[in-house]
């Protein structure tokens, strides 16, 4: 397990270095983030990403079904000098915040949804008229896709690949590596929200979300902070053909606009 996956502070920091250096300029190629602008983070987490948005003068909503994440959001937040809003909650449970948001963000979180058809479509009733989504997740079929890295053990966390196992064979492999069955249940749960690009893109197609540019990474940007690696997009001749792309995609970019 990787030191950031404990060290929550660490991890908020790092998401708030890439969201500024790359989630918050690739958004403003399709919409100005202006103070004023409300943005809504749904798996907000620690509330990371949120933060160049809050210091822009944005006004700032995260929510997360963790309660725990929610209390660190709103404590990094107070000790960063920054003002946003932090929901505990399911987000499609909340009525009074429909289309109400200039701008929507959802990073690494629609490969743990298993219902992505509904997510999608309930995220326009989110969306003011003109406002865009900006979406990424990780290609399923990339080496670290089932998000193994997160293991404890040292030698299982680092397998690339080892989530496109046969389940029982992928779960005998954690168990050596002395995962308990709960951690298992969890990784092999991964497993079965999994999210390729093929499956996003025909998804999003069938909900009524017109993709306005998409960008695919084969160095995933927050690489850079977390192990020094520059970020590289993708080769076009690759990205240009499906499923394969999805064996070297370490991340993907979307924004989204509402059809409608």
């Amino acid at each position: 397990m990787q030191e950031r996956q404990q060290n929550r502070a660490l991890y908020f920091r790092e998401l708030a270095a890439t969201s500024e250096r790359y989630f918050l300029p690739y958004i403003e190629r399709f919409r100005p983030v202006e103070a004023g602008m409300r943005v809504l983070e749904i798996g907000c987490g620690d509330g990371g990403n949120l933060l160049p948005f809050a210091r822009r003068g944005c006004v700032v909503t995260g929510v997360d079904m963790a309660a725990t994440r929610i209390d660190d959001a709103r404590r990094f937040f107070a000790e960063a000098g920054a003002e946003g809003t932090f929901i505990a909650s399911d987000i499609f449970l909340m009525k009074d915040l429909e289309a109400s948001f200039d701008l929507i963000v959802c990073h690494d979180v629609l490969e743990h949804i298993g219902d992505k058809r509904t997510f999608l479509a309930n995220l326009r009733r989110y969306v003011r008229p003109g406002g865009v989504v900006f979406m990424s997740f990780p290609a399923w079929m990339m080496p670290f896709g089932g998000h193994q890295q997160t293991l404890r053990n040292r030698w299982t966390s680092r397998l690339p690949f080892i989530h496109l196992l046969p389940n029982r064979l992928y779960a005998a492999v954690m168990r050596w590596g002395g995962a308990d069955s709960r951690c298992i249940e969890g990784m092999l749960d991964i497993k079965r929200t999994r999210c390729t690009i093929e499956l996003f893109e025909r998804l999003a197609r069938l909900t009524g979300m017109h993709i306005v540019d998409r960008r695919l990474y084969f160095i995933n940007p927050h690489y850079e902070v977390k192990f020094g690696l520059r970020p590289r997009r993708l080769w076009p001749v690759i990205g240009a053909i499906p499923y394969v792309r999805d064996f070297f995609t370490t991340s993907c970019f979307y924004i989204l606009k509402n059809e409608a």
